[in-house]
């Protein structure tokens, strides 16, 4: 009988590791999530625009033919320097920023993320700069201030800093989640909050609130960049 038990308790424990492997693979959205990176190609990503029709504002106010050029050099722009490889989306340091093919409003997402040392990036939430990447251990001009802060944020009610650095060692995965609600956002960084609710300015057109739907964008600043794990759950309004 004790055997038997065994012999249960270790096929239990074998199905438990298996299925706890698959709930944990690489680019495998949990429940209710959508992939945005499906860890094989660029598929559902697109190049940014040329200024100055990365500005939001900007690219409503041209013509749909001007659009369709402009997107057909930034789309060769992006395959140039963004690649998918071994189930990470890679950036080469040159180029512009990658943006979904699809246009988002309020959402829930998850990005894994990892940068080398000087490192720089961010994340644009409705075409909107920015959620914060960056080496808070290496350069000095950081003054220790860790990622995940709205960068550009300048009103002193919007708090455009962390409250605390929660980075991982350069050179390690770091996890995002952020949920954007309105203009209101909350970043946690490796299970730390380092964001809470905070307004999100519109850094295009300051007299303006953030843009209610847009593009999300992995932001570069000319240095390598690896990205992995991008689900997004949209939420209804």
């Amino acid at each position: 009988m004790k055997s038997v038990v065994r012999t249960l308790t270790h096929l239990l424990a074998m199905v438990y590791a298996l299925t706890a492997t698959a709930w944990s693979a690489d680019n495998t959205p949990p429940e209710g999530f959508v992939a945005l990176f499906n860890g094989k190609d660029m598929a559902g990503w697109k190049g940014l625009l040329a200024p100055p029709l990365d500005n939001p504002a900007k690219r409503a106010e041209a013509s749909p033919d001007e659009l369709a050029k402009a997107q057909k050099e930034a789309d060769d722009d992006m395959r140039a320097h963004w690649k998918a490889v071994d189930g990470v989306i890679v950036f080469d340091g040159k180029g512009r920023s990658l943006c979904t093919a699809k246009d988002y409003g309020d959402f829930e997402m998850f990005v894994d993320w990892k940068i080398e040392a000087l490192g720089d990036s961010g994340l644009y939430l409705r075409g909107t700069p920015q959620v914060q990447i960056w080496d808070p251990f290496t350069d000095p001009l950081k003054n220790s201030i860790g990622s995940g802060g709205l960068y550009n944020n300048q009103k002193p009610e919007n708090p455009s800093k962390p409250s605390k650095v929660a980075d991982k060692p350069i050179g390690q995965w770091n996890t995002f989640k952020i949920k954007m609600v309105g203009d209101r956002v909350t970043v946690h960084l490796n299970g730390e909050l380092v964001v809470d609710n905070v307004v999100l300015e519109n850094y295009w057109e300051r007299d303006k609130p953030v843009y209610s739907i847009g593009q999300i964008e992995l932001q570069n600043h000319g240095n390598s960049l690896y990205f992995k794990n991008i689900y997004i759950r949209e939420l209804p309004r």
